[in-house]
């Protein structure tokens, strides 16, 4: 009997242990898990604490890319202007694949993702959005010489080539439920701009584009065409976590006060307002604007020449290209003047007024001489060549066209070569592995060719100072 009750008495405390064991247990994955769980994502307070936000975007036209050595993207201006509302430092994190940047958004690796993304029901559970901020369409794109589509059953017997784990893949797919018998040709992180320039040069039929980036593709690639709108209006949306809820307000806050002070029109129009062709070489504007206006620059032009060791119609030719002899050019990328200087780039060669003529001018060819002793291991055309080449597109990207020259045994001093490595930057395949990624790499083998043209023509004319008007 006095051992059953010492059992018994034992057996309960024994209960009585585990109970409080477990409670504590309990109380300490209760407290505790949130903690845990705050630091798999980033809050407003971490923002705020840090200084700094991060954003997770791709290297593309749309989102992110280098232009001479600065930072552009409509998702990256678009951001760095939250940075400002926010009052902290941006930083960027350049995701490997599209598929790969909602993971690292769950594990902290950035704030928010600002890549263009479509707000589509299938992310939509994996991560939380912002109110659209811009609407968008999904459209099939084609070359101009294909047969028109007029509605979406002819898409019937029809291969569309779009990249894996997109919102156009998505569409598609709807489509295929309902009836229509199209065959989804997928590509693995292959990005869009690419899959245009395919359908530009005929190498595949069909492909898929949201409306923006078709437009933005259209400059560079007019033969591809937005044949047929293929979904309703969609909209892109910011991603943060599904928990960083006090973030996705200060989001929508921001877009909210972007659009009430015309902000988000100035950054749209800078990307995508009147988009056109390209501007192919047309001589008689080109005699007409050296008739009327080289005149009033020759002689600033000669000095910076002759003061930097350059022809002073090789620069001639460059301003020409640049700016078309307009001392107010601006472009969209925010370079100003004759010779198209950014304000960072003015800045650092003590150029006061951008839109001066002698200082603007000055400027720029100190800039080409700094650029052409950088390649002092080519002979004097190439190098002169390849230094036109790092003012269009930045030294950075002309360093990777070298470096990808060498990887392909060409000679990295040689124009010839680099004209070739170049536009290869344009594709994933070689732009993933290239330290300044992608580079509109056709714009700068253009961009000589036509100064070239220029130049020819002027020093044919017999062109000199003081001769202008009298010869053309």
């Amino acid at each position: 009997m006095i051992s059953s009750a010492i059992y018994k008495i034992f057996r309960e405390r024994r209960v009585i242990q585990f109970v409080i064991v477990g409670l504590w247990v309990f109380v300490i994955i209760y407290v505790f898990t949130p903690i845990v769980n705050e630091y798999k994502f980033v809050t407003l307070h971490k923002i705020n604490k840090a200084g700094q936000i991060t954003i997770i975007t791709r290297n593309t036209p749309h989102c992110y890319y280098l232009y001479r050595d600065e930072p552009m993207g409509f998702e990256y201006e678009l951001a760095r202007e939250f940075a400002d509302y926010l009052g902290v430092e941006l930083k960027v994190n350049l995701a490997e694949s599209w598929e790969g940047m909602i993971p690292l958004l769950n594990d902290g690796a950035g704030a928010l993702i600002a890549a263009g993304m479509t707000i589509t029901p299938r992310r939509q559970n994996q991560v939380s959005f912002s109110n659209g901020y811009m609407p968008i369409q999904q459209h099939l794109i084609a070359h101009r010489h294909s047969d028109k589509i007029k509605s979406l059953t002819e898409l019937s017997g029809k291969t569309i080539h779009v990249r894996q784990a997109t919102a156009y893949q998505e569409r598609l797919e709807e489509l295929q439920q309902q009836g229509v018998r199209l065959t989804i040709e997928l590509h693995n992180d292959m990005p869009t701009e690419e899959l245009i320039q395919q359908v530009a040069q005929g190498e595949i039929g069909f492909t898929v584009a949201d409306s923006n980036i078709a437009l933005l593709s259209r400059r560079h690639y007019p033969s591809a065409i937005m044949a047929h709108p293929i979904s309703d209006l969609q909209h892109l949306g910011w991603a943060v976590h599904p928990e960083a809820r006090q973030l996705k307000a200060k989001i929508n806050s921001f877009f909210k006060a972007i659009n009430e002070n015309g902000k988000f029109d100035e950054i749209y129009n800078k990307y995508y307002g009147g988009i056109a062709s390209f501007d192919y070489v047309d001589l008689k504007v080109f005699h007409r604007n050296i008739k009327n206006k080289l005149s009033r620059y020759s002689p600033f032009i000669k000095a910076a020449a002759k003061k930097y060791g350059f022809d002073w119609r090789l620069i001639a030719a460059q301003i020409y290209q640049e700016s078309h002899l307009n001392p107010r050019a601006k472009s969209r990328a925010g370079a100003k003047g004759l010779m198209q200087l950014l304000p960072s780039t003015a800045s650092s060669l003590d150029v006061n007024d951008i839109y001066n003529p002698v200082e603007n001018i000055n400027g720029g060819v100190r800039y080409l001489k700094k650029l052409y002793d950088r390649f002092d291991k080519a002979d004097t055309t190439n190098r002169l060549l390849i230094a036109l080449a790092a003012y269009n597109a930045g030294q950075g990207h002309v360093q990777d066209a070298r470096n990808l020259a060498v990887r392909k045994n060409l000679d990295p001093d040689s124009w010839e070569s680099l004209a070739k490595t170049l536009p290869l930057l344009r594709y994933r395949k070689y732009y993933k592995d290239a330290k300044y990624g992608y580079c509109r790499g056709t714009e700068p083998v253009i961009y000589i060719k036509q100064i070239m043209i220029y130049y020819d023509i002027l020093k044919r004319q017999g062109i000199e100072y003081g001769e202008v008007q009298a010869r053309l």
